[in-house]
């Protein structure tokens, strides 16, 4: 590890960083610490290179432009009401004591409450109005950032975050990550997984709101336009790249996983045997994929969770679902999008029978379940187009919801080939797509931030518009089991070579590859035919084979008959 930096003056508690005249001050007088820790290398930088093996700092860029710090006293409409006056010390104290329970219950519960009764128009206080609750609350650095983050999150949440809300929410995510980076012995912190999974999840969250907000340059003033100009570094894709590796890095998740799939013990080290970075570092594992999947680089993606186990074992045991449903999406995203589409069908069956048991868990009109249900329905939708593709085996509880008319009426269109529908389907099923590079300020290109995902939209409808001819082959070589080329060439209305290309075509988009290894090695695999059926020519004439699995329906009666007994047991 790298002699740690020596920690710049401290400034007092609210100060902002000195401006002159609106410019930012040089990075050298940055007053947020910086950390020497090293950067594992990254496979591929985005927006240029990435060093390997580097001493860099995990958040670097001028400080953001904010206003002035607020004087409370001119602003006495700005009360604190008194059940947030008992509440913000009290939490304090929970923190401080390491009361996980009650942390989650102030943190999921009482936040939420006080929330939507006080401050439904208006921001949580700020933080000069909060230290003067309790007395040492302006010294507690960990309790002031991690409050911020709560208040910032907020705002984006509810309310409209301007640009300096955004710089400022940046700058906090500096400091809670040096608090726990920068450092030669684990921070004594520790707190809920659920809450360690939403600092990841807005992390990433509010660096690709701030990506969206840039590209919309039509609606930007020329202030904001400027200041985006002079603060490139803003949430710059090597800062967040940077904070996720150097989390996973820090735990040492990578290996652990490793030694526990492989039935040894893991030797997880000072930090990572420390609750608070083996967490983070796993929830950092997620939010990998999730940033590499936006950025359209599907192979990294999976690769950075191929430690991660997928199966029902790990679903059932989960404390927190919302990091598994995403894991999920995105793992199967990948897989839709590299043409896996069994993998597809198995990693997406797996989450959407998991949502339909846990989605109960989740606090009612809570902004998770509404993404959550939203997820859902994106993976159906997935789904959907997969089987106007390739016809595909599902489980029983996905396919009752495919039989939707939401769904069945979209799938009829699909299979005639209609290209718009599947444009429309994959537009509202596919994640925000982000380009990292900054756009051209000066030209001022219209909608720039819907590039990224009109062309991972264009590249799927290429692919289909391939795959097209594939289900009208399937519809007659189901009928055969052999069949002359020169039928079936004037059932397609085709000459003979042309045909002959047509089921070469039909080969190579129905074999891909199948994961072999339980849930782990996302990558890895053997190629399979992904069609029901399969064929092959011998000179003039075209050998079919069936290859779909005959329905194993002793298994759903023993199920029903499981579920019948469970039923009358609860009734005696």
């Amino acid at each position: 590890m790298h002699a740690p930096i020596p920690p710049p003056q401290q400034m007092a508690m609210g100060q902002q960083p000195a401006m002159s005249g609106g410019v930012p001050l040089p990075h050298s007088q940055y007053p947020f610490p910086l950390t020497g820790y090293e950067m594992p290398p990254v496979a591929m930088g985005y927006g240029g290179p990435i060093p390997y093996g580097v001493a860099v700092p995990y958040m670097q860029g001028p400080p953001p432009p904010s206003k002035p710090p607020m004087d409370v006293a001119d602003h006495p409409d700005l009360f604190i009401p008194k059940p947030v006056e008992e509440f913000l010390p009290r939490f304090r104290r929970q923190i401080r004591d390491k009361n996980i329970p009650e942390i989650l219950n102030s943190y999921e519960v009482e936040f939420n409450k006080l929330s939507d009764r006080w401050f439904t128009e208006d921001p949580w206080p700020v933080v000069e109005q909060v230290v003067t609750l309790d007395s040492g609350m302006a010294d507690d650095e960990v309790f002031i950032t991690l409050y911020k983050e709560l208040y910032f999150r907020h705002i984006y949440a509810k309310h409209k975050p301007t640009i300096d809300h955004r710089y400022n929410s940046f700058s906090n995510y500096c400091d809670l990550f040096n608090l726990i980076l920068n450092t030669e012995e684990p921070i004594d912190l520790e707190l809920p997984q659920k809450w360690l999974w939403d600092i990841i999840d807005e992390f990433i969250y509010q660096f690709q709101t701030f990506i969206q907000f840039r590209g919309k340059l039509k609606t930007r003033t020329a202030e904001e336009i400027l200041s985006l100009k002079e603060n490139q570094k803003m949430w710059n894709i090597h800062s967040v790249l940077n904070v996720l590796y150097s989390l996973i890095a820090k735990s040492n998740i990578n290996q652990q996983l490793e030694l526990n799939l492989a039935g040894e013990t893991p030797a997880p080290g000072v930090f990572g045997g420390h609750s608070l970075y083996k967490e983070l570092g796993y929830y950092g594992l997620i939010g990998l994929l999730r940033l590499h999947t936006q950025l359209g680089d599907y192979h990294q993606a999976l690769q950075s969770v191929s430690n991660i186990q997928l199966s029902k074992k790990v679903l059932a045991v989960t404390r927190v679902p919302a990091a598994h449903i995403s894991l999920y999406y995105f793992v199967g995203f990948c897989y839709f999008m590299m043409r896996r589409y069994k993998d597809t069908v198995r990693t997406f069956s797996n989450i959407i029978v998991f949502i339909q048991r846990a989605k109960q868990h989740f606090q009612p009109k809570s902004f998770q379940l509404d993404l959550v249900l939203k997820q859902n329905e994106q993976m159906l939708s997935i789904l959907a187009m997969l089987i106007s593709l390739s016809p595909q085996h599902v489980d029983e509880v996905v396919n009752s919801q495919l039989k939707h008319e939401r769904y069945t009426d979209k799938m009829a269109k699909m299979q005639k080939g209609d290209l718009k529908t599947f444009e429309e389907m994959f537009t509202f099923a596919c994640p925000k797509f982000m380009s990292p590079i900054p756009p051209d300020y000066d030209s001022l290109p219209e909608n720039y931030n819907k590039e990224p995902t009109r062309y991972q939209c264009s590249l799927f409808l290429a692919e289909v518009e391939q795959q097209l001819i594939i289900p009208t082959i399937r519809s007659y070589l189901k009928f055969y089991t052999t069949m002359p080329i020169s039928k079936l060439a004037s059932f397609m209305e085709v000459d003979e070579p042309t045909l002959r290309e047509q089921l070469l075509r039909f080969k190579h988009k129905t074999r891909t590859l199948v994961s072999t290894t339980k849930g782990v090695k996302h990558l890895s695999g053997e190629l399979q035919s992904s069609s029901d059926l399969d064929f092959y020519i011998d000179g003039d004439m075209i050998h079919i084979a069936d290859t779909k699995v005959a329905r194993r329906y002793g298994d759903f009666f023993i199920r029903q008959i499981n579920k019948l007994e469970e039923i009358a047991g609860r009734g005696n």
